[in-house]
């Protein structure tokens, strides 16, 4: 038994070129947010995914439309959003990232824990068992719920999985590939 899933992040988005961190707030793609979500088919085998799993937040539902629909089924799930920054929704980056790793096991203020990420995604992990056994997935998503799949399926702590983030090397890919076994 297992389940391949290849990782992708959505887009980049009008609050990424303001330097704002969205968290739960639902904002737009930018144009080169929805250039490389179009470009992204071309980096890929778009049909050799069973199903495409995406945060229900807009970012991600519209990257995984510009890349899959009509060739892939895609599944919004509220379990692969963001993690939720509460009162810091939508707050500078610099504000809002040397925050994120001290927020693993306590919660942002009217918000949420990595660790609450964590069990949002083991939960996403034990549904995709229950229902797509021996198959290719894709997931459409953001930061916290990938960092949460460092975590759980490649055994680095929070503090691994932030330190060796792509993010913080720019070391962007067009897919990160993961199995549940």
């Amino acid at each position: 038994m297992s389940i391949s899933i290849t990782y992708f992040v959505h887009g980049t988005t009008i609050d990424n070129e303001k330097e704002i961190s969205s968290g739960w707030s639902d904002v737009e793609l930018s144009e080169l947010g929805i250039k490389q979500s179009v470009e992204l088919k071309d980096k890929i085998k778009v049909g050799d995914f069973y199903v495409v799993f995406c945060s229900d937040l807009k970012r991600a539902v519209d990257s995984a439309k510009l890349t899959f629909e009509e060739m892939v089924q895609i599944i919004p799930d509220a379990r692969l959003r963001e993690c939720n920054y509460g009162t810091y929704n939508a707050q500078p980056s610099n504000i809002v990232e040397p925050l994120q790793e001290k927020m693993i096991n306590e919660r942002f203020p009217e918000g949420e824990s990595y660790e609450d990420v964590k069990m949002r995604i083991a939960n996403f992990l034990n549904f995709l068992k229950q229902n797509y056994d021996n198959k290719k997935v894709a997931i459409v998503a953001h930061k916290a719920p990938q960092l949460a799949l460092d975590v759980l399926l490649k055994s680095k702590t929070w503090e691994e999985a932030f330190a060796e983030d792509w993010r913080k090397k720019k070391a962007w890919k067009p897919g990160w590939e993961y199995v549940v076994e």
